[in-house]
């Protein structure tokens, strides 16, 4: 990610300078994380196939409807604490994190375990950010996280209750 250093925007908010910097960095990967999710998610009900089709198409259109407001509140927070957001569609994908999804698949199975492990790597990150935001001392952009951890658990949850049983 591009550094924030002096490209903080002056604002009130009582968190020193330095620990806004990097509150702003860590949620710009964040950002960049969950914008890629998302379209990824498009991709995944864009391009599903087979006897499941309906059913797999919805799964995975509900999870984007879930994911996406998440860019704006992410954004949002980024510029409450004085950051520039970095997320057009470029920036988000040269920032992200999570594995290109695969254009060659089709069958439900393969869109499900594709979503599945994406949901899964983002999770984990996200997790650890919750951590490093508490670490920064900055309560509310831990429980921005913690929403979001909540969000994309419940989607990993119902993605993966397709593959079980």
């Amino acid at each position: 990610m591009p550094t924030t250093k002096s490209r903080l925007h002056a604002t009130r908010i009582d968190i020193p300078e330095a620990k806004r910097e990097a509150l702003v960095e860590l949620l710009n990967q964040r950002l960049a994380d969950t914008a890629d999710l998302s379209s990824q998610l498009k991709q995944a009900h864009w391009n599903v196939k087979g006897m499941q089709f309906q059913q797999l198409h919805e799964l995975f259109d509900k999870a984007h409807e879930a994911i996406d407001p998440l860019v704006d509140e992410i954004a949002e927070r980024v510029a409450t604490l004085g950051g520039t957001a970095l997320g057009t569609v470029r920036m988000a994908a040269k920032a992200s994190k999570l594995k290109e999804y695969p254009a060659d698949i089709t069958a439900g199975k393969d869109h499900l375990g594709a979503v599945r492990d994406r949901l899964a790597a983002y999770a984990g990150a996200n997790r650890k950010a919750i951590g490093e935001s508490g670490d920064l001392s900055d309560p509310t952009t831990e429980d921005l996280l913690t929403e979001v951890s909540r969000v994309v658990d419940l989607h990993l949850y119902f993605v993966e209750s397709h593959l079980q049983g």
